[in-house]
């Protein structure tokens, strides 16, 4: 039977809800937490950072769980609907804290956060599973595998832009208002979601298993094939410098370059420009680049333009031309545009080491290698997270740590130690993600090609 075009739509809508969930979660918390209601950067940061690798070891537990499912509704889809309804019942009270201090302020925070990473779990590992439940055509099964990823960056975008504005429009002076009525409307927006999903979708296959893989499974399989390694290595240090840089955007708008009422409008700008410049380098950079270089060489040129960009930006921080937000512009494109053809691009490298570690071995270890992307991009937010909070309470950071409207001044030492980290660390990061490639990696598209054809005969 065809798949239809509902189906996909509805596959699709549910890949925005559950990933605006995300985003707001994983971009927003330190800030709510540590600016608004004054818990110790470094804490939030430590707690994330737990919780994200606890999060992305439990993958394999949760589907397990769902193997062992079987109801009238299906194996995947009653676990997407009750994993977002007890996650958007917990997300509302992770951004609806009440007043609470201290020890009882950071107890409920390290709970909710918790149970956060387990129910979103609880959904989205069903979500991505059952795609072979759904539709035994491996054209369908490809399509509704680009609609969710596309979709999901959908979502993703949505928040990262809107979520400042929102907040300040919902709650006046009040941020804290402000986000546990965001947090309320963007829950109710993923129910809604993941509810047309669930009754657009029928399970036309009992029979789907998971192939679900443990941390173990993982780091055998790359102490196998060292292009795995080199890999994910490489992935592990792009994304912990980009996120060190997209957790602390937020500080540098509304404390250093900002301060006034137009500093959310800014925000939002520069972050929409840089959504859009990522898009772009994914959809027409890649394809235009790949007329003229080979992948290898792509990858290391953007990892330059990544760090070209930083350096411009530091440049800018260091002599008062940050100032600008249409000079800011600049570096901001090179950044967001490069990492999205490196996002692109690492899981080309990694499906080019599974057939290279097939070619070394005999085995092929292909759902094993993708599964610690998942791994190790969670990991590398979680680590980027924390150095960020330590390195707030390091520089003697002081959030507002209330609900008056004002913005509270830092000092000189400050600000300049928050544009060191903010682009400092990520130039480090990515200078030592280029020189392990070029030093390590050896899947030329040339080498890729060899393997392949060994592969066929």
């Amino acid at each position: 039977m065809k798949f239809t075009k509902k189906e996909i739509a509805a596959y699709g809508i549910g890949a925005i809800g559950k990933d605006m969930v995300y985003a707001l979660s994983s971009s927003f918390v330190l800030y709510y937490y540590q600016d608004l209601l004054g818990l110790s950067a470094a804490f939030v940061g430590f707690i994330l950072m737990i919780a994200r690798v606890f999060d992305a070891a439990n993958d394999p537990f949760m589907g397990v769980i769902v193997q062992k499912t079987n109801t009238k509704w299906g194996r995947f889809r009653p676990w997407v609907l009750l994993g977002t309804v007890l996650n958007a019942v917990v997300l509302i009270f992770l951004f609806g804290a009440p007043q609470l201090e201290g020890s009882a302020l950071r107890t409920y925070f390290a709970v909710m956060y918790i149970l956060w990473g387990v129910t979103y779990t609880m959904m989205d590992i069903p979500y991505w599973s059952m795609i072979p439940a759904v539709t035994s055509n491996a054209k369908d099964r490809e399509q509704l595998s680009v609609v969710g990823r596309t979709c999901a960056g959908v979502g993703n975008a949505l928040i990262t832009i809107g979520t400042v504005m929102s907040v300040g429009l919902l709650g006046g002076a009040s941020e804290r208002t402000g986000f546990r009525l965001f947090a309320i409307i963007i829950a109710v927006i993923f129910v809604v979601t993941e509810a047309f999903l669930f009754v657009s979708i029928k399970e036309t296959r009992s029979d789907t298993k998971m192939e679900t893989t443990s941390i173990g499974e993982m780091f055998r399989a790359l102490l196998q094939n060292d292009q795995a390694m080199i890999t994910v290595i490489t992935i592990i240090l792009i994304n912990t410098a980009l996120y060190i840089t997209s957790t602390l955007i937020l500080y540098f708008f509304k404390y250093d370059i900002g301060g006034g009422a137009g500093w959310k409008a800014d925000y939002t700008l520069f972050t929409m420009v840089g959504g859009v410049s990522q898009i772009l380098g994914m959809m027409a950079g890649y394809p235009l680049l790949r007329k003229f270089f080979d992948n290898t060489k792509i990858f290391q040129l953007c990892l330059c333009g990544a760090i070209t960009g930083y350096a411009v930006l530091l440049v800018m921080c260091l002599t008062g031309l940050s100032s600008s937000l249409v000079l800011l512009l600049i570096p901001g494109i090179l950044v967001f545009a490069s990492n999205g053809i490196l996002t692109v691009l690492t899981t080309v490298f990694l499906s080019a080491s599974v057939d290279y570690g097939e070619w070394k071995t005999g085995h092929r270890e292909e759902s094993v290698i993708f599964s610690m992307q998942t791994f190790v991009v969670k990991a590398a937010s979680g680590v980027a997270v924390f150095i960020a909070g330590a390195g707030l309470d390091l520089i003697g950071f002081t959030g507002n740590s209330g609900d008056t409207g004002e913005i509270v001044a830092q000092s000189a030492s400050t600000l300049f130690s928050l544009r060191l980290i903010m682009t400092v660390a990520p130039i480090i990061g990515l200078a030592a993600a280029l020189w392990v490639f070029r030093k390590k990696f050896i899947l030329t598209d040339e080498k890729s090609e060899e393997i392949a054809a060994a592969l066929r005969r």
